[in-house]
C-alpha cells in the first residue's frame, strides 16, 4: 500500500518507544491524521503503565489520542510502518524482531554513526532513515507537552515525510539521510557531553572541557573523511574549517542555557555508545587520527 494512492485509508502504523519523541509522533499520527496506532512502551515501565491509564497519549492541554498500548512488537502484524524511537545503542537488542516483523518499512528515527548496520539488518528495501526534530517533554501527571516549530524532521523517503507532514509535523525528504547522520554524531556526542559537563558542575561547563570536545568534533570529521566520506550538510562542513577556539566558544556558551541543559544531559549513555561506536570503526581509518581526542569526549 502507498499512502499517495489512497489518501483517506488509515494506515497500521506501530511506534516502538513511548518516550518523548515516540509519544509525539503517535499523538499527532493518530489524533490528527486519524491512522491507527499502536505504542509499544518498555515492559514493566511507569511510562507504559501510564499509557495503559489514559488509553493513549494525554496532552498537558487535555487533548487526547487514543492509542493501542503494548510492551513487544508483534511480529505477525503486517503494519504499514514501524517508526523505531528508541536510541541507538537500546535497538541493537531490538534488531532480531524487527527483522523478523512482517511490517512493509522499518523507520529508523534516531542519530546513528552506523546506518548502514541498521539497513542490512532488516533489509535495505524495508529500512527508512530520519531524524526527528521535535521539542516535547512530559510534566509532573505523565502528560505530553509538545512544540512544533518550523525545524523540520529529516527522512530518506519522501513518502514518510508526506506522511508526516499530513499529520502536521514539519518534515521534509533527505536523500543523503545516512551520511547526514554519520556527520551529525560529532556534533551530537559534543552538545550531550557538554551539557553534563556543565550539569555536574553546577552552572556551565569549564573553557578546557569546551576546547577538549571542540577538538574533538575536528578529530571525529577527519575520521569521517579518512574512511571516504564527505562532511555533509555544507553547515558542518563550515564548522569543520572553523577554528577550534571558536567551535569551543559556541559549546561554552550553550552549556550556560538551562533549557539547553535540560534537553542533552540525559544523554551520558548515548554519549559513550557513539564514543565507542567511532572508536571501534578506525581500522578503516587513517593511522594519523588521534583516537585519545576521540576517546576524551566521554563525559567524564
Amino acid at each position: 500500500m502507498s499512502i499517495s494512492s489512497d489518501k483517506s485509508s488509515p494506515l497500521r502504523i506501530a511506534i516502538l518507544g513511548g518516550g518523548r519523541i515516540g509519544s509525539a509522533f503517535a499523538f499527532h499520527l493518530a489524533r490528527n491524521a486519524r491512522h491507527e496506532v499502536t505504542i509499544i512502551a518498555r515492559p514493566n515501565s511507569a511510562r507504559l503503565a501510564q499509557l495503559q491509564r489514559d488509553e493513549g497519549i494525554v496532552t498537558t492541554t487535555h487533548e487526547h489520542a487514543s492509542a493501542t498500548i503494548c510492551d513487544t512488537l508483534d511480529e505477525n502484524i503486517p503494519y504499514d510502518l514501524v517508526v523505531v524511537t528508541v536510541k541507538d545503542y537500546q535497538v541493537r537488542v531490538l534488531l532480531p524482531v524487527l527483522t523478523r516483523c512482517a511490517a512493509r518499512k522499518i523507520h529508523f528515527m534516531f542519530m546513528t554513526f552506523e546506518p548502514d548496520r541498521l539497513r542490512q539488518a532488516v533489509s535495505p528495501e524495508r529500512a527508512v532513515l530520519g531524524m526527528p526534530f521535535l521539542q516535547s517533554d512530559f510534566d509532573a501527571n505523565g502528560h505530553l507537552k509538545m512544540s512544533v516549530g518550523k525545524r523540520e524532521t529529516l527522512t530518506d523517503d519522501p513518502e514518510w515525510a508526506q506522511l508526516f507532514k499530513a499529520a502536521g509535523l514539519p518534515a521534509r525528504h533527505e536523500p543523503q539521510m545516512a551520511l547526514w547522520l554519520r556527520c551529525h554524531v560529532p556534533l551530537g556526542v559534543a552538545f550531550e557531553s557538554v551539557a553534563v559537563a556543565a550539569v555536574q558542575r553546577g552552572w556551565g561547563a569549564s573553557w578546557s572541557r569546551a576546547r577538549t570536545l571542540a577538538l574533538g568534533v575536528r578529530t571525529c570529521f577527519a575520521l569521517i573523511r579518512s574512511q571516504g566520506y564527505e562532511i555533509y550538510p555544507k553547515d558542518k562542513a563550515r564548522l569543520e574549517k572553523l577554528p577550534v577556539f571558536i567551535v569551543a566558544g559556541m559549546l561554552w556558551g550553550l552549556a550556560r542555557i538551562s533549557a539547553f541543559r535540560s534537553l542533552l544531559a540525559t544523554g551520558k549513555t548515548e554519549c559513550c555508545a557513539f564514543v565507542d561506536d567511532m572508536l571501534a570503526s578506525t581500522p578503516t581509518a587513517a593511522p594519523s587520527i588521534d583516537l585519545h581526542a576521540i576517546r576524551a569526549m566521554k563525559p567524564e
